[in-house]
């Protein structure tokens, strides 16, 4: 009988191979199991129909709560929107007045208001029709009220999901979406 002694180092080598090669096998494993989920088999069909959930009703915040914050308290303004109407020649620009004495000067019909598209390049203005005058509301504001200004967009340079910059005097309203 030969009889031969293995030192610590010896065996806890051997240990630690016996320990990788079970490893090995068994992330090898677990992968060729994933891989099977992911591949279809030969012959079966592959459903790519979307999911029988409902549709969310989450609808995002046009503003962050600084944002609405600082429109009310400085301007007396809420639910500033802007939406492309009547095909997308006019951007409608809507608010809600709060506090009317602060939002006077966004009504003051002398006070020139642009709609800027940074990225089409372009500048809109409130046209000026003939018997209509300005489409501008610009009766003295009254708390609880909606008001709204039109901008002619003729070339349909700005669309729906833009980001505009809406300037009135020294209000400006950035990063509104138009809808």
């Amino acid at each position: 009988m030969v009889r031969t002694e293995m030192s610590g180092k010896s065996f806890s080598l051997l240990g630690g191979l016996v320990l990788g090669a079970l490893l090995i096998q068994v992330v090898g494993a677990q992968s060729g199991a994933d891989s099977q989920k992911s591949t279809p088999a030969p012959g079966k069909a592959v459903s790519t129909a979307p999911s029988k959930s409902s549709p969310t009703r989450y609808r995002p915040d046009k503003f962050a709560g600084r944002a609405r914050m600082y429109y009310a308290a400085v301007w007396g303004v809420d639910s500033l929107s802007v939406k492309a109407v009547e095909s997308g020649e006019l951007i409608r620009f809507s608010y809600e007045v709060l506090d009317p004495s602060k939002a006077k000067a966004i009504n003051d019909k002398e006070t020139e208001a642009f709609l800027i598209a940074p990225d089409a390049n372009a500048q809109l203005v409130i046209p000026t029709l003939e018997k209509v005058g300005k489409l501008r509301q610009s009766s003295s504001p009254e708390a609880g009220r909606s008001y709204w200004m039109a901008f002619s967009n003729p070339t349909r340079t700005v669309k729906r999901g833009d980001r505009v910059n809406v300037s009135i005097g020294q209000f400006h309203a950035d990063g509104l979406v138009v809808e």
